[in-house]
């Protein structure tokens, strides 16, 4: 059937499914363990981003308090790390090491980090594709008016764009190990938190980059469903 394959939802959705709650879950878990551990040096995490940017010398980078639960991010086109309410005001592990994580992201575009530019080169494409991936490859499979999946342009483009985003978790997965290697790092160095305190932070980034991994998976378990579907791997024969 053109508009439901039991392979697609066997081996790609209820795995990418389970996937996802597994890293959602784990994170919450280990943001409430930590977020309930407060740092001894009684930094909060607006502090603890404002001494590492001092530090690299980077005083025109802004910081703000954003609602949402986390939604901390750093936004490279307008130079501003963005922590969420807990984060932003709470002396708490899980604050230090989420701030100091978005602060890494900071120091990567200061730099020049390699993975971080192609990361932002990446993202209207994959953002495109997210969005239109799966509606222009299925414009194509509708072409072909319920035979067998055929390349032709539209499920081409569709691939193409399908294609973009697993580009980009690909590339975005070193960029967020990276911003946490350098988070857990700097945060010893600083004395922000003690080496004892460094295991409850590494919980939290270690969680949090399994969302990643999770997405990365994602991204490409649909890329390969697609290769196969349409006959490009794996010699589906229909």
């Amino acid at each position: 059937m053109l508009w439901f394959d039991p392979v697609y939802l066997l081996f790609v959705a209820l795995p990418l499914m389970l996937l996802s709650l597994l890293a959602s879950a784990w994170v919450r878990m280990a943001y409430a363990q930590a977020a309930r551990v407060l740092n001894r040096r009684g930094i909060t995490g607006a502090q603890a981003a404002r001494m590492i940017l001092e530090r690299a010398g980077l005083f025109d980078v802004a910081i703000e308090e954003h609602h949402g639960f986390l939604s901390d991010h750093y936004d490279p086109r307008e130079r501003v790390v963005r922590l969420s309410p807990d984060v932003y005001h709470r002396p708490t592990l899980a604050a230090v090491g989420i701030a100091a994580h978005e602060v890494g992201h900071a120091l990567q575009h200061a730099s020049g980090y390699a993975p971080l530019v192609i990361r932002n080169l990446a993202v209207p494409l994959a953002s495109i594709g997210s969005n239109l991936g799966y509606f222009v490859i299925m414009i194509g499979l509708f072409m072909s008016f319920g035979g067998a999946p055929v390349l032709n342009v539209f499920t081409g483009l569709g691939l193409l764009l399908i294609g973009a985003v697993a580009f980009f978790q690909i590339v975005n997965l070193p960029v967020e190990i990276n911003a946490s290697t350098r988070a857990l790092r700097l945060l010893t160095d600083m004395g922000i938190v003690d080496y004892d305190e460094l295991p409850t932070v590494r919980s939290v980034l270690t969680a949090a980059a399994f969302t990643y991994v999770a997405a990365t998976a994602a991204a490409l378990l649909e890329l390969f469903y697609w290769l196969w579907r349409l006959g490009l791997i794996g010699g589906r024969d229909e």
